[in-house]
């Protein structure tokens, strides 16, 4: 070896002369080659990695959206048995009861009257019919759902003690939320609409509706039954809430207390796959009721017609 060093060195051989040049060229090809290995092997080793965990997991699958929270039993292929009892199916030809016989008139109606509604926070004492609320409820309850599976209850609160312990407990958490828990933007976002941690309209409306998703519900043999997509499926039973509110004249307000539901949830006793989605006081706008004039966006900003 010392013989071959001292002949490179006494010859000045090509590679001593030119090192400056070729020693970045090797440097460059090994960064190639290591980039192109880890990128031809190496994601699939990856890939096939994440494979075995998918696999290992599927045996047991939990699907966060549609389990929300609740975990599938194991059982044989003939032990599972539907949830859902087997019905005869019978013809269908549409709507039969519409807002007007011309479907562009009802159309047009039914968007003059969501178009009217707005979120109102100062309510009148005027009392209210609760068979309307009933009704407004039932309507909610037509909703479609993940299997039929009808995963939501309507709490109806008029008693006035219930209701102040409501907002007690909503309005210690919201102080909390809007000094500490809340980003600044958020809460200065919510300066426009004059919002703060006070609910004074958690007392003053007639009625509160809270509307509960349930994670799960129980066969008729005590077994537990799987609620797919609990809380998309109350969402949408409460957007059909609001609606039969409005045709029927009451004003609503959407609200979400943050880390109230369960506090909530104990003091209406209710259970633990119960978890509170959506808080709504309902009633007549008080005489001295004001809202901003805010402007909702054209169809031309919210529709893509392919």
């Amino acid at each position: 070896l010392n013989n071959l060093i001292d002949y490179f060195i006494s010859q000045k051989s090509v590679l001593l002369e030119y090192w400056r040049y070729i020693f970045p060229i090797l440097v460059a090809l090994y960064v190639f080659i290591s980039f192109y290995d880890k990128r031809r092997y190496g994601g699939k080793k990856q890939l096939n990695q994440q494979q075995v965990e998918k696999n290992a997991s599927n045996k047991k699958l939990v699907n966060d959206e549609a389990a929300d929270g609740d975990e599938n039993e194991d059982f044989e292929d003939d032990e599972l048995q539907p949830s859902l009892e087997n019905k005869l199916y019978i013809p269908f030809t549409g709507a039969k009861i519409t807002l007007d016989p011309d479907q562009k008139i009802a159309a047009e109606k039914f968007y003059k009257i969501v178009n009217d509604r707005r979120s109102v926070r100062k309510y009148s004492s005027r009392k209210i019919d609760v068979e309307i609320l009933e009704k407004c409820i039932h309507a909610a309850a037509t909703s479609p759902s993940g299997a039929h599976t009808e995963p939501w209850t309507f709490c109806l609160i008029s008693d006035p003690d219930i209701k102040l312990q409501v907002r007690e407990i909503i309005e210690n958490e919201e102080f909390i939320n809007y000094t500490q828990r809340m980003a600044k933007q958020w809460v200065t976002d919510l300066k426009p609409l004059k919002t703060d941690h006070v609910k004074e309209y958690l007392t003053e409306a007639p009625y509160l509706i809270l509307i509960f998703k349930q994670t799960y519900g129980f066969k008729p043999d005590g077994q537990k039954k799987q609620h797919y997509y609990n809380e998309i499926s109350t969402s949408i039973a409460t957007g059909i809430l609001l609606c039969a509110l409005q045709s029927a004249g009451l004003s609503s307000l959407v609200t979400t207390p943050l880390n109230c539901g369960p506090a909530l949830r104990i003091l209406l006793d209710r259970p633990p796959h119960e978890k509170l989605l959506v808080l709504l006081p309902v009633g007549y706008p008080s005489e001295d009721c004001s809202i901003p004039d805010l402007q909702r966006k054209p169809i031309d900003e919210i529709l893509v017609k392919y």
